[in-house]
């Protein structure tokens, strides 16, 4: 990882590449300070097929100057069976890289989220025939999809301290909906008592929830703010300013 100075923190810190995405964030606030830069490195994308078999992987092969065109050439290979796509589809839960359902479905190649249900179902099954013992996957919580949501928004380090501790506190009621709803509000409530307010809209985008979710989630969540929004980011005034649902 590099160094570069990052507006946010006021100072240099380490960057971090998502290749992925094209951004290059700030490693202590998560901001990007580059987007849709160009990877050059290899292509590891993912095609569907016509036949029944697994999706291929498409990478190109290494450069050659010794065969026409220096062998830059497309390669279809085969993976190797099924068991890969299901082993991918839990991977990211255990390594804290969690994505809702739909967020999968969308990268899937027309999988549904029954399918993927019954992949998980299938690993978790045969791990625990494996083992000798029952083998749980662990539970999502909203505080798990902040980083990425206010990164997506561009909010400051400080929006996105008091957003993690506000969802962290909402975990203490028995507020029922799902962690990306709670998620999705927090981050509308922090935007609001803030000078850097985000439309309802485009919060609804970056987060991928319904904006009528939201307003629901919001009325759940509204009783409850004196105790879950951070003293040292909202007066209690501040709070009594709020658009009441």
């Amino acid at each position: 990882m590099s160094d570069a100075y990052c507006t946010d923190c006021k100072r240099e810190t380490e960057l971090v590449v998502d290749h992925s995405a094209g951004d290059t964030l700030c490693s202590e606030c998560g901001l990007v300070l580059e987007s849709h830069s160009i990877d050059e490195t290899s292509e590891w994308r993912t095609f569907a097929n016509e036949s029944s078999n697994s999706d291929p992987n498409r990478v190109g092969g290494p450069t050659n100057p010794l065969l026409a065109d220096s062998a830059l050439t497309t390669v279809i290979a085969k993976t190797n069976g099924s068991s890969g796509d299901f082993l991918s589809n839990s991977l990211g839960r255990w390594q804290n890289r969690n994505g809702s359902a739909e967020q999968i479905c969308s990268v899937a190649n027309g999988a549904t989220k029954k399918e993927i249900g019954r992949a998980k179902d299938f690993i978790v099954k045969t791990l625990g025939l494996e083992t000798g013992h029952s083998v749980e996957l662990g539970a999502i919580h909203a505080g798990d999809f902040m980083k990425r949501f206010c990164s997506n928004l561009g909010m400051s380090h400080q929006a996105v301290r008091a957003a993690e501790e506000a969802v962290k506190k909402s975990e203490e009621f028995d507020i029922r909906r799902s962690p990306i709803s709670i998620a999705a509000v927090v981050i509308y409530i922090i935007t609001q008592l803030s000078d850097d307010k985000k439309p309802l809209k485009d919060i609804a985008v970056a987060t991928g929830v319904a904006e009528g979710t939201i307003r629901n989630s919001y009325k759940d969540l509204y009783p409850h703010l004196p105790k879950i929004i951070p003293s040292w980011y909202a007066k209690e005034e501040d709070l009594k300013n709020l658009s009441s649902p």
